[in-house]
């Protein structure tokens, strides 16, 4: 290799020797292997890849990576890429695994590689759970740094409202353990700021006195999907915090791992999440279970660590578009809207047209301010695609009821890349600005949804 727009060879081994974990080079064996995550949409081109063990490794690499000049991307299990790492280093953090629960004080300390399903075992063996997303084997990290919007949300808020503390390496190749009490700018603008101002390394975060649950999924043939819509979108005024519900209009295609009654149709289906008495969450459904004709339902009381069968998220790594819209409200005309846009006889190429209810917990502000906005938002609404180049046309049309600011975990494809200025309110994103001026003011971290650094002044 020669130096300038390469790693010299004699550098890369320097760093392989600084670390416990592993330097990989394009044509090593796992290089390949070790890009792949979960969403295949987004092809990195890195010139080194860190395998890191530990949080010294990590120390290292970024140091290395800010003493050549690169620019860094991290990787855990890849649900989310945006900006394609093309050149620099990425950072796999995938072997950064282990959960710590201290049941007396409802809390875990989680390391970045870990996913949800490992928190979710290990916090089950006391009563408790943790805020996690629709997926299990979402990665904790990515997801609560982006605010994490998950399956009890409505009762207890984003999951990037309950950290209490982060283990990170900033561009300077330290080491910070930052909570509200130490560098509070940095603690608001890592909860919710996505991986803009370091390597998180470790997490912790309160758990929740959830054990079991009432849930599951409805399902509706496609041709009652405007039935089923308006009865949902009626019946979501008048729930309690503890319920928390989606809708979504299903078109998955014709193959073995789709379940065959959702396979090659449209297919409406309502997923619920109560905290409650299975019986107090049966009279809650029964006006949605009678909206029309039922094809399946699977709604009913179970443990926590079986929450993934509620959604039933895709196992398989596959390429898609996601795209989202934050929406105020979600009146009769909004969701004629949507139905003309997704429902019956529309031309409509998302597999997945999903709208998640919020109010409540979500529309409060957090014991501690994070960096988490979307407060006044009635409904979370995304799509998924696969890879076509048509524009979100759905998610477009449907800004007359938006709050003009997106969700970035709902955003995923290098089309997204240049869209992080939409997540946040103007205050918010220049108080970011400002933050990553500081710790990063060269946007060493900005294979992501960046946040460039604010002038200096």
């Amino acid at each position: 290799m020669t130096t300038g727009n390469h790693l010299a060879d004699p550098a890369a081994t320097a760093l392989s020797a600084c670390l416990s974990g592993q330097v990989l080079r394009p044509g090593n064996d796992d290089f390949a292997l070790e890009l792949d995550g979960f969403n295949l949409i987004t092809e990195h081109d890195p010139q080194l890849i860190a395998v890191v063990d530990d949080a010294a490794d990590v120390r290292h690499a970024v140091a290395f990576a800010a003493d050549h000049g690169f620019p860094v991307a991290v990787q855990a299990t890849g649900h989310g890429p945006s900006t394609a790492a093309s050149g620099g280093l990425l950072v796999s953090t995938r072997r950064l695994r282990g959960v710590m629960v201290h049941p007396a004080a409802r809390t875990a300390r989680v390391e970045a590689g870990t996913r949800w399903y490992e928190v979710i075992h290990a916090a089950a063996e006391f009563g408790l759970a943790p805020l996690s997303g629709s997926s299990p084997l979402v990665g904790v990290a990515g997801y609560t740094l982006g605010g994490g919007l998950g399956l009890m949300a409505r009762r207890y808020g984003y999951a990037a409202d309950l950290v209490t503390a982060l283990e990170v390496v900033t561009a300077d190749g330290q080491f910070r353990r930052v909570t509200a009490d130490r560098d509070a700018e940095l603690f608001w603008a890592l909860r919710g700021g996505k991986g803009n101002f370091g390597v998180v390394t470790a997490l912790e975060f309160d758990l929740v006195p959830v054990g079991r649950l009432f849930g599951g999924g409805l399902f509706f043939p496609g041709e009652s999907a405007g039935e089923v819509l308006h009865a949902w979108r009626a019946w979501t005024e008048g729930v309690p915090d503890e319920m928390t519900s989606s809708l979504a209009l299903l078109r998955l295609p014709d193959v073995e791992t789709v379940p065959g009654f959702l396979r090659g149709r449209l297919t409406a289906h309502l997923r619920i999440a109560y905290l409650g008495p299975a019986e107090s969450g049966d009279r809650l459904i029964a006006p949605l279970r009678e909206a029309a004709p039922l094809i399946v339902d699977t709604v009913g009381e179970m443990p926590y660590t079986r929450c993934g069968e509620i959604h039933n998220d895709p196992c398989e790594p596959i390429p898609y578009n996601e795209r989202s819209m934050m929406l105020r409200e979600l009146d009769d005309a909004g969701a004629d809207m949507l139905l003309k846009l997704a429902g019956p006889g529309a031309d409509c190429i998302d597999m997945v047209v999903e709208l998640r209810h919020l109010g409540g917990a979500t529309g409060r502000p957090p014991a501690v301010p994070s960096a988490v906005d979307h407060r006044d938002a009635a409904f979370a609404l995304s799509t998924v695609s696969l890879p076509d180049g048509r524009p979100p046309l759905v998610v477009d049309a449907m800004a007359p009821w938006g709050t003009g600011l997106r969700f970035l975990n709902f955003l995923a494809s290098p089309d997204t890349a240049g869209l992080a200025r939409s997540g946040y309110a103007p205050d918010t994103w220049a108080r970011l600005r400002a933050v990553k001026a500081r710790v990063d003011p060269d946007n060493l971290f900005r294979f992501n949804h960046n946040i460039p650094p604010a002038p200096a002044t």
